[in-house]
Parts: C-alpha cells; sequence; structure tokens
C-alpha cells in the first residue's frame, strides 16, 4: 500500500447518526409545513447538502426556505448528534490501525465539521484524525472535489499518494473529480452494483473488509 494520506467520507462510512438525522428532517419538514416521509426515504438523502436533501424531498427551491430548513433541522439534529452518533464495527480499529502505520487520515463531508470533531473527541479518536474538512469550509459540494483538494493541500500530498474512501456516488464522483482513487464502504444506502462500472480500486462490504484491503490486520 503506497498511499500516505486516506480521506473518508463521514456519515455512513466511518459514522452513524440515522436517528438524529431523522429527527432533525422531521422537525425542519413539519415546521415548513412539509410531510415527513418514511425513514427509509430519509436516509437515502443522508449525505447530501442539507438544503439539497431538503429540496429534493419537498420539490422547493425557495432559498429562504431552504436555510431555514438547515437552521430548524439543527436545533435538534446538531445536540443529538453530538451525544449519539456511533461509529460503525471496525471504525476504531481501522484509524487507529492506519495511524500506527503512520498514514496520515482525515475526513471530508458534507457534515459540519465541529460536530465530527465533536463525536472524535468524545470517543477518544482525536489523536488520529489530523483534519476534519465540513460543509461550511468548502462552497462548492462533493461531487465537486474543492473539499479534497483542499485536503490535500493542506496535507501536502499529491493525488496519486491519496485514497478516499465514501458509501455515495457523490463520494465516488469526487474522487474521480479529484484525480485520487475511491474504495466504497457498503455501510449507506447504496448498492455494490452501483460501483461497479464507476472508477474505484476496492467496493469493501464494510469497515473490516476494507482494513483487509488497506493490509491491516485488525481483529473483530
Amino acid at each position: 500500500m503506497n498511499y500516505k494520506v486516506i480521506l473518508f467520507d463521514f456519515d455512513y462510512t466511518l459514522g452513524d447518526s440515522t436517528e438524529s438525522i431523522i429527527a432533525g428532517f422531521a422537525h425542519g419538514l413539519s415546521t415548513l409545513g412539509h410531510p415527513v416521509p418514511s425513514r427509509e426515504v430519509i436516509r437515502n438523502t443522508i449525505g447530501l447538502l442539507l438544503e439539497d436533501a431538503y429540496t429534493l424531498l419537498t420539490g422547493d427551491e425557495d432559498l429562504e426556505n431552504r436555510a431555514q430548513f438547515r437552521i430548524l433541522f439543527r436545533e435538534i439534529a446538531m445536540p443529538r448528534q453530538r451525544e449519539e452518533t456511533i461509529l460503525f464495527p471496525g471504525a476504531d480499529a481501522l484509524l487507529r490501525g492506519l495511524h500506527d502505520k503512520g498514514i496520515t487520515l482525515g475526513i471530508v463531508s458534507t457534515k459540519i465539521a465541529t460536530t465530527i470533531e465533536y463525536v472524535f473527541h468524545r470517543l477518544g479518536l482525536s489523536d488520529a484524525v489530523s483534519l476534519v474538512i465540513g460543509s461550511a469550509d468548502v462552497i462548492r459540494h462533493k461531487p465537486d472535489p474543492e473539499g479534497l483538494l483542499m485536503a490535500m493541500e493542506r496535507l501536502g500530498v499529491t493525488k496519486d499518494e491519496v485514497l478516499f474512501c465514501g458509501d455515495t456516488l457523490m463520494d465516488c464522483g469526487a474522487a474521480q473529480n479529484a484525480g485520487v482513487d475511491f474504495a466504497a464502504v457498503l455501510n449507506g444506502t447504496t448498492p455494490a452494483d452501483a460501483f461497479s462500472d464507476q472508477p474505484h480500486v476496492a467496493i469493501c462490504d464494510d469497515l473490516w473488509e476494507l482494513g483487509r484491503y488497506l493490509e491491516l490486520e485488525l481483529h473483530k
């Protein structure tokens, strides 16, 4: 393995904030007068920018309503995400194993960076992750490569030294647009078949399998 830097998406790649996210959507949508869709419909939007998820679910493109939805969502979801978010099985061992091998790790997500940083601090993993780039840190969001390019610039690496791991086609597109390798992790709602004809170096059922691909000896 020749990667110097491995970057990860967060939601449904490393972390699971489903319950708090669904609560935030329910509050925001109902307050703005929209019906609340099923749990599975909301789950399928996780990873999108909140404003885009709102428009996808409601058809409402009004900029003020999109902005208000984010405010309403955060009222409920943010405090819960900080305390309730869990990591998927294998995440702790994967991050620590890569860090111990001298690999620099970072997060590029549509989630607010401070929330992710809080979660890592709460779980005792702050020392394993060198940087977190969230939705407020970029102008253009995945599949635009801005976040990945920003991470590469800050860490001083070239595209051939970087692997990006994510769970959505937006993640895959961002990697392709940034010119870096991509590994899919099937912790989310996107099936393996969706990645099969996209550029990738691996499609992993879970983080344990990703660890094996990255030549780590992880033990469940």
